[in-house]
């Protein structure tokens, strides 16, 4: 994970479309990271700025997020992403990127859905279930087989 970076978007402050950089070396922990994952952690309320908005472009159109303070997105550093220009008030927010152990995207989506559903499952069966545990099996698995570290 890369430390964290904090910014102060004001006055019309914005932040074209860009996606984010493949590689970043940190040079002073003799650290490079993979980009795979951005985050975005918002440290102003909606209501102390106008405009401001993290634009996300995905497979379905663009989506606009503004979150309330303490709230934070997680997106692919591949996305294309804006900020839009504030118009009132101040926008602040602390960045950062994370590399995951999977570096395939489409392999992180089927784990995280895979997770997801296991999780969902899991509270009405009992403690256990084979079927549970299977799943479980199939999750460490392919984990197993995309991870690299």
């Amino acid at each position: 994970m890369w430390p964290p970076i904090f910014n102060l978007y004001q006055d019309g402050g914005h932040y074209g479309t860009h996606s984010d950089a493949a590689l970043m070396r940190l040079p002073e922990a003799n650290l490079t990271i993979r980009s795979d994952l951005s985050a975005t952690i918002f440290l102003s309320d909606p209501d102390e700025y106008d405009g401001g908005e993290l634009v996300i472009e995905q497979q379905y159109g663009a989506q606009p997020v503004k979150l309330a303070a303490g709230d934070m997105v997680l997106y692919p550093s591949s996305s294309l992403h804006q900020v839009m220009p504030v118009t009132r008030g101040q926008r602040i927010c602390a960045i950062t990127w994370m590399q995951s152990a999977v570096a395939d995207a489409s392999a992180r989506e089927l784990l995280f859905d895979l997770d997801q559903s296991i999780q969902s499952l899991t509270p009405d069966r009992p403690h256990d279930d084979p079927e549970i545990d299977r799943l479980i099996h199939v999750y460490h698995n392919l984990l197993r087989r995309w991870a690299t570290l």
